[in-house]
């Protein structure tokens, strides 16, 4: 077999996952038909590691890397952790409770270890995490703990009303923080030097490689640098229209919604 790429690297929703927020059997058959063949899989995302470790649970295969909160973290298959990078305990608790924003139009939500906390109950959020059943609890940020803060994000009902937001932690927070967006109405804010492509590059370099060395893809902002550094970076075709600006000469591929990833994987690797 051909192995243009030692690894394959993958966003989730919006890329890997369907329409539905689920990972469709062509694309189980495929990451497993891929394994088989000794290449490396990372799955790279802003969902929290409880939630994707279900996900891929769902995959035969026997190792595979599961960066989650946007590299915030980093686990094996096996549960083992690699890699962990929280926000300042003082840092996180200000942020989360001194941050301006409409709270008719804006969430706040934090991925603190295995939880996700959030201030409000939004019933539209279930339908992301039907499938693995991790789940929000409701607080009062006011009374809650900033305890191991993988990341902090505020969904609004529009792109415009989080631009007051972004604005704000930009100003205050600015050199303290790395802030992204994973969809245009998701605000995201991580420790300084905290995305997919950093975790990334401790990862792949442990199995004796660099991100050249890799393909990758993805549909959100918060994969502009795994894109752009990795060997081959894959934009799907239902992307944030920022990312493709951003990377004007990157391969535009196909839907989530046709497990458009799997598609590519089979052809790029000759698999049948």
């Amino acid at each position: 077999m051909y192995k243009p790429f030692r690894a394959i690297i993958s966003d989730l929703d919006g890329t890997l996952l369907n329409r539905h927020h689920k990972i469709g059997q062509f694309t189980i058959e495929t990451l497993e038909k891929l394994a088989k063949q000794g290449i490396d899989i990372y799955l790279a995302t802003g969902r929290n590691y409880p939630d994707v470790k279900h996900i891929i649970s769902k995959v035969n295969v026997q190792d595979a890397m599961l960066v989650t909160s946007n590299g915030a973290r980093a686990n094996n298959l096996a549960g083992e952790q690699l890699a962990s990078y929280y926000l300042p305990e003082a840092l996180a608790f200000e942020i989360m409770t001194q941050t301006p924003f409409d709270k008719k139009m804006v969430c706040l939500n934090s991925y603190q270890g295995d939880e996700w906390f959030i201030n409000v109950d939004v019933e539209q959020l279930r339908e992301y995490h039907q499938d693995s059943g991790f789940m929000y609890q409701v607080v009062d940020f006011t009374h809650h703990h900033a305890k191991q803060t993988e990341k902090i994000f505020f969904i609004g009902r529009n792109p415009e009303c989080l631009l007051p937001v972004e604005q704000y932690i930009q100003q205050t927070y600015g050199e303290l923080v790395q802030m992204t967006y994973s969809t245009p109405q998701c605000l995201e804010i991580m420790a300084k030097g905290v995305c997919k492509a950093n975790t990334l590059q401790d990862l792949v370099k442990l199995r004796g490689y660099e991100l050249s060395d890799c393909i990758s893809f993805g549909d959100g902002m918060n994969d502009v640098e795994m894109l752009s550094l990795a060997g081959k970076g894959c934009v799907m075709g239902n992307a944030d229209f920022r990312l493709k600006q951003c990377l004007p000469n990157n391969e535009v591929i196909g839907s989530n919604k046709d497990e458009a990833v799997a598609s590519y994987i089979r052809a790029i690797f000759g698999l049948l």
